[in-house]
């Protein structure tokens, strides 16, 4: 087996190495790479590893933008050192992985999994993992202030069923089966909104999690999601988008 390791930090590098060498000793260490621009550099110049593992942050940035610069022929196994709230991402889409301090048997059970399913991720799981990374520390709105009729009314999110762009304006439809208009876009309020609890489903729908009664696959690998209130909706997520709208459900 030949391996490469990308790692910025030498003592988890060396670390990774020596279990690795006991795990299998026939197994040839090709590389250590400290960045993204190293780690780039070296896949466009060499023939894909048998495997590769794969630290989350490097010197440069975050390793997932790789991904996006080279195209990756080998299965990846990431080390990381994030909670659940990262781990869970990895498993929604099959690739392995290994929680720092690394065990012994956590990467014989690893490796066992590339030798078995080869697992390999997507430019659009990438992309989704990515997306969890940016919004995971940002602050998020509690409730709005809207002007209706001739007074002012205060909405708590809690309140709100999911949000549809209707004739060029957005509403809130609300748990209590009532709409408001609103004079935001769907782009301002996707900033604004919680991305544990909302997720834009596509140009028209940004859905709450308890507004969906069931999904359905559906022509040209779409989906369909049926809301709990309003089952005439036409609610359908892109192909492209498929890949976030799981990582949201599955948080």
């Amino acid at each position: 087996m030949n391996y490469l390791i990308i790692e910025d930090e030498a003592h988890n590098a060396g670390l990774l190495k020596s279990l690795v060498q006991k795990t299998d000793p026939a197994a040839q260490l090709l590389e250590i790479l400290p960045s993204v621009q190293e780690s780039v550099e070296w896949l466009e110049a060499n023939p894909a590893p048998d495997v590769i593992f794969m630290d989350i942050r490097l010197a440069d940035g975050l390793s997932f933008e790789i991904f996006n610069r080279v195209k990756v022929a080998s299965p990846v196994i990431f080390t990381t050192a994030y909670d659940e709230y990262a781990l869970q991402a990895f498993k929604v889409y099959g690739a392995a992985y290994l929680l720092k301090p690394i065990e012994k048997d956590e990467l014989k059970e690893a490796l066992e999994k590339v030798k078995r399913v080869q697992p390999k991720i997507s430019t659009e799981e990438i992309g989704a993992i990515m997306e969890m990374f940016r919004t995971r520390e940002k602050t998020y709105k509690s409730r709005f202030l809207l002007h209706y009729r001739e007074t002012y009314k205060v909405i708590p999110v809690e309140e709100i069923d999911y949000i549809c762009l209707e004739n060029k304006n957005v509403y809130f439809h609300l748990l209590d089966e009532t709409s408001i208009a609103v004079p935001y876009t769907l782009e301002e309020l996707e900033e604004q909104l919680d991305t544990q609890y909302f997720f834009r489903a596509n140009r028209q729908y940004i859905l709450h999690i308890n507004s969906i009664d069931s999904i359905h696959k559906y022509f040209n690998d779409k989906l369909k999601v049926v809301l709990k209130r309003d089952r005439q909706a036409e609610v359908m997520v892109s192909r492209i988008r498929i890949p976030q709208f799981k990582l949201w459900l599955d948080r």
